[in-house]
């Protein structure tokens, strides 16, 4: 068995990751710009430590995002020269984390940039799969208290839907998905089972 790089290992989905493919006997590579111990220290927007990340590793799991500084950069520029890097590696085969129905909403910007690191990812000559999922409930919940700390009365937007699932559901889809060899290219998407 070799080894799994998980970018954003250390983030909210990726730890999630990280700990299923470990409790599953995985042998495990993570790529963080924290440079906590047991992570190997990379940096998309920069370029840095992906060659060493990337180093005899078969499969990735890209969760690493950054949605609130230079996004584009990050997840767009990022992606490009990850899986540049992958390619040249070996690697064979690349998983994806987006989101649902960003295609279908272009006017919020980080959706463009998710469906712009899509579009990378299908150019890329390394086998992907794309994992859409709906929003996490720790996202639901930082933008809620976001909104508490306005006057007694909290308001919440009109019209806003949302679908959210738990962060672990996304993590052990992920995770299946990985041991997957890829028909080449594939699209999924998971979302709140009712």
């Amino acid at each position: 068995m070799s080894e799994i790089l998980v970018t954003g290992g250390t983030g909210v989905l990726g730890l999630r990751v990280v700990d299923r493919l470990r409790g599953a006997g995985r042998e495990v590579r993570v790529l963080s710009r924290s440079g906590r111990p047991g992570t190997i220290r990379g940096d998309l927007l920069m370029g840095a430590g992906l060659d060493e990340a990337v180093d005899g590793v078969e499969t990735i799991v890209h969760c690493a995002s950054n949605p609130y500084r230079k996004t584009r950069q990050t997840d767009v520029g990022g992606t490009e020269v990850l899986l540049q890097e992958a390619a040249q590696a070996g690697v064979s085969h690349v998983v994806f984390i987006s989101i649902v129905g960003m295609d279908r909403n272009p006017y919020y910007p980080y959706f463009r940039v998710k469906l712009d690191a899509e579009r990378v990812s299908e150019r890329s000559p390394v086998p992907w799969t794309i994992l859409r999922a709906t929003q996490f409930h720790d996202l639901m919940l930082r933008m809620l208290r976001l909104l508490d700390r306005l006057p007694a009365v909290m308001p919440i937007p009109r019209g806003l839907l949302f679908q959210p699932i738990d962060v672990g559901e996304a993590a052990d889809r992920l995770v299946e998905l990985h041991s997957r060899h890829p028909p080449g290219a594939s699209r999924t998407w998971v979302a709140r089972r009712f």
